[in-house]
């Protein structure tokens, strides 16, 4: 549902490209005809669209909050159940926790200014001179009140299940607390399976699906994630972005030949093809830093740039 080939691009704000799926359009027509509680069909299409608007803000509270900490965030997709904000915070518990909560605190920060608007509207007799004005204002405050409840469920990959694996980060572990979060994920999932059944609804089924394929994805990485912990670290080394030590261990891959290699090892020269490469990335924040960076020794210039290592997770 995130590929840029099923989507467009709406607009661009402070360097965040803003996508919208195509699906959309057909969920919103069939949510706008099956409304009924407004006196005319354009007040339906003004409730849909501030849900978005709604989702939108918060998926740039994401955005916004990653860049804080020095994360990369410069796209957001809203599709019919939602939206996705693609940030990449540092490999770091704190800045994580930060990037996710900011989401549910922009819906938290809304409702005491649509209160503030209801109250407005009833001082000014909104209720009688235009109920449908008034309506719509009570129904946007309870979609974003049903919106925060929902997102802060704490199961993963919703924003809670998220905000809780980052607070179990600082006592587990990044590997350890991305396991217990997917699994609590894989609760949920049947949670809302079993709503689905019993409500003989759609929608729970759908999010049942993002939210399984997304727990599988997670359970693939914590899993990856334990075994580079287990690692011997080589303490002579840090990352020059992150300051982690490299793993003494064959967790580079070669992309001229793709066999794996300890980059520190072999001066980072692949020991089947003898390709050098210049560069070598951190498993812990994912940069890609000069293998001169790395080193807190004094060390010879590198050789001739022809290529860069990538990390791959040794079989176990």
């Amino acid at each position: 549902m995130s590929s840029r080939q099923s989507s467009f691009r709406l607009f661009r704000i402070a360097g965040i490209n803003v996508y919208l799926h195509w699906s959309w359009f057909l969920v919103a027509l069939y949510e706008i005809r099956g409304r009924s509680q407004y006196s005319s069909m354009v007040w339906n299409v003004v409730e849909y669209l501030a849900l978005f608007a709604i989702v939108l803000t918060h998926e740039f509270g994401h955005a916004l909050a990653c860049r804080q900490v020095g994360g990369q965030a410069n796209r957001i997709m809203l599709w019919p159940l939602g939206g996705v904000a693609y940030v990449n915070p540092p490999e770091r518990a704190g800045a994580q926790l930060w990037s996710i909560a900011a989401g549910p605190l922009v819906n938290v920060a809304l409702i005491p200014v649509l209160m503030v608007a209801l109250y407005a509207a009833r001082v000014a007799a909104l209720p009688s001179a235009s109920p449908d004005a008034y309506l719509l204002l009570q129904s946007v405050l309870k979609i974003n009140i049903g919106l925060l409840v929902f997102n802060i469920l704490p199961v993963y990959p919703l924003d809670g299940g998220q905000i809780l694996r980052s607070l179990l980060w600082f006592v587990l572990g990044r590997g350890r607390s991305l396991m217990v979060a997917t699994v609590i994920g894989f609760l949920g999932v049947i949670a809302l399976v079993a709503l689905a059944v019993q409500s003989l609804s759609i929608w729970p089924a759908l999010i049942a699906a993002y939210m399984l394929m997304n727990c599988w994805s997670g359970l693939r990485y914590a899993l990856q994630l334990m075994k580079l912990d287990k690692l011997t670290r080589r303490q002579e080394y840090s990352c020059p972005a992150c300051g982690a030590h490299p793993p003494a261990a064959p967790v580079w891959t070669c992309d001229q030949c793709t066999e794996k290699f300890d980059a520190f090892a072999t001066a980072n020269q692949c020991p089947l093809c003898g390709v050098v490469h210049r560069n070598a990335m951190c498993v812990d924040c994912r940069t890609m830093s000069p293998m001169a960076a790395w080193s807190r020794r004094t060390v010879a210039a590198p050789p001739p740039l022809v290529a860069s290592a990538a990390v791959s997770v040794p079989e176990s």
